[in-house]
């Protein structure tokens, strides 16, 4: 279920041990050699403090590809449904159209997820106002839409194929919401060996209350899932950082 316009990686884990200050990761004694450090910004601990994000530890930056790939996923009008509950990163927004700006103004690809629901009360259902992509966010007739049922963008949509077809190796991943979709997404990418990047504060989450009742702030559903996804399957960055890497004669 795809429209049209324009891999293969290693898994990346170096642990954070190279960075001054930064606790060592539990897996940094394994042999991971040919894996990429990732940092995350969201709640790691230097000397055990809490720290700002993208300040203490900033990565070194390499040019993205011409050819990265911009995964925008479930960008849909029911995601602001009031029923979803309080969220984080108000903003989020702001940095994913300055993303799709940079993206276009390149001429790199960019890809839409579209989430078509099976459940009659999602935000999501197909034919309501709540399945419509954001004006914000609205494809260009140059851009790639697919659609899926499931958080997963590469469950039987056909993304891989299309991102093999044209040696699309690098994505960086934005969207909604951080511990489902997005989650779900970059674990398959860095599984099927794609380079992938989450932009942390081009996503966001959701209050969410866990199997005992209870109530977790949407701050650390999105800094836990982040974190999830640093140990192995993607590097966590910010919008700054990822706009450096597309302009290679800017060095930050």
């Amino acid at each position: 279920m795809c429209r049209e316009r324009a891999a293969k990686r290693p898994s990346n884990f170096g642990g954070y041990s190279d960075i001054p200050g930064l606790l060592r990761s539990p897996f940094a004694t394994q042999d991971r050699s040919h894996k990429k450090p990732r940092v995350m910004h969201a709640q790691l601990l230097c000397y055990g403090q809490p720290l700002e994000p993208a300040k203490e530890c900033r990565p070194v930056m390499t040019a993205f590809a011409a050819n990265a790939a911009l995964l925008l996923i479930d960008l849909q009008a029911g995601i602001h449904h009031p029923r979803l509950g309080r969220r984080n990163n108000p903003e989020a927004e702001l940095r994913m159209g300055e993303l799709l700006a940079a993206w276009r103004l390149d001429g790199r690809p960019v890809v839409h997820v579209r989430h078509l629901s099976r459940s009659v009360d999602s935000v999501f259902w197909p034919g309501q106002p709540g399945c419509e992509f954001q004006p914000a966010f609205t494809p260009l007739a140059s851009e790639t839409v697919f659609d899926k049922h499931v958080p997963d963008a590469f469950a039987n949509s056909g993304l891989e194929r299309w991102l093999h077809a044209r040696g699309i190796n690098e994505l960086v991943i934005t969207g909604v919401i951080t511990n489902n979709s997005v989650e779900s997404s970059a674990r398959s990418a860095g599984n099927l060996g794609f380079d992938v990047v989450v932009v942390e504060d081009a996503c966001f989450t959701f209050d969410q209350h866990d199997l005992r009742g209870r109530l977790w702030p949407a701050e650390d559903v999105h800094a836990l899932s982040l974190s999830n996804l640093a140990m192995d399957y993607a590097r966590i960055l910010r919008t700054q950082q990822v706009l450096a890497g597309c302009t290679p004669q800017v060095s930050r």
